[in-house]
Order: C-alpha cells, then sequence, then structure tokens
C-alpha cells in the first residue's frame, strides 16, 4: 500500500511540474512565434509597474496608509517586473536572437538594459524608471522589426 501512495504521489508531482511547464512559450522549435504581442506584453508590464509606483506613492502618503494594500502593490511591481525580465530572457535571448543576427551586439545590449531597468524598478518608485523601459522597448522594438 505505501509502495502505491508513493507512486501516485510522484505522478501527482509530475503532472504538477509539467502543467507548469506547459503554460510558459515553449523553448522548442515548435515556429509559433508573435513577436509583436510579445513586444505589447513587455510595454503592458512597464505600464503596470509605472502604476504599481503611483499607487505606492499615493498610499506611503496617507497617515494611516493600509499595509496590506501597499504590500500588494509592492509585489505587483515587482512581479511584473519578473514577468517583463522573463520575455526578455526566455524568448528574446534564449529563442529568437541568433548569433550572426543583424545587429546581433546592439540587440543583447538593449535587451541587457531592459534586464537592468526591470531591476531597478522593483527597486525603487523612481518613476523615470518605467519610461526608460518603454523607451528601451521602443527602440528594441525599432531594431528587431527593421528591414
Amino acid at each position: 500500500m505505501k509502495a502505491l501512495s508513493m507512486k501516485v504521489l510522484l505522478s501527482i508531482a509530475l503532472v504538477g511540474l509539467w502543467a507548469g511547464a506547459a503554460g510558459a512559450h515553449c523553448e522548442i522549435p515548435c515556429g509559433i512565434y508573435d513577436d509583436e504581442m510579445r513586444i505589447q506584453m513587455m510595454l503592458e508590464h512597464a505600464g503596470t509597474i509605472e502604476k504599481s509606483m503611483n499607487q505606492i506613492m499615493a498610499l506611503e502618503k496617507e497617515k494611516d496608509h493600509p499595509a496590506n494594500q501597499l504590500t500588494r502593490w509592492v509585489v505587483n511591481k515587482e512581479t511584473h517586473a519578473d514577468e517583463l525580465q522573463h520575455i526578455v530572457t526566455q524568448y528574446f535571448m534564449t529563442q529568437r536572437i541568433k548569433p550572426g543576427a543583424k545587429d546581433y551586439g546592439k540587440k543583447l545590449a538593449l535587451l541587457h538594459e531592459m534586464l537592468v531597468a526591470s531591476m531597478k524598478c522593483k527597486q525603487t518608485t523612481d518613476a523615470s524608471q518605467p519610461a526608460k523601459l518603454r523607451a528601451l522597448i521602443g527602440e528594441f522594438k525599432n531594431l528587431y522589426f527593421a528591414k
């Protein structure tokens, strides 16, 4: 009976791991890519980061600011910065930008700058950081889709 329980637990764990991986875009050559959508997602994340920063600053000005709401906005800001970093690394750097491609070095440099800007968004509520992030995304988009 104990061996059966271990098999069931192992099966559940494996299904859980597979289900978690299935939600992300695959790293096998499936050929299903939507680069424009990824750019839009990164811009949406930057906007959400900025809104989170604004909410954090507004809550901090309140005399008896609600700690729960403040915490939720901080977590939201960090989550969206992480998701943006995931798109940069797992989608563009791992799957889409190939060595030897036109402007390879420039593309990698812009992606790296986006990673650093995302990190700074997590560390602060400086509104210049999401603005910088959006500018970098725009610059990368122009370079990436250049003919």
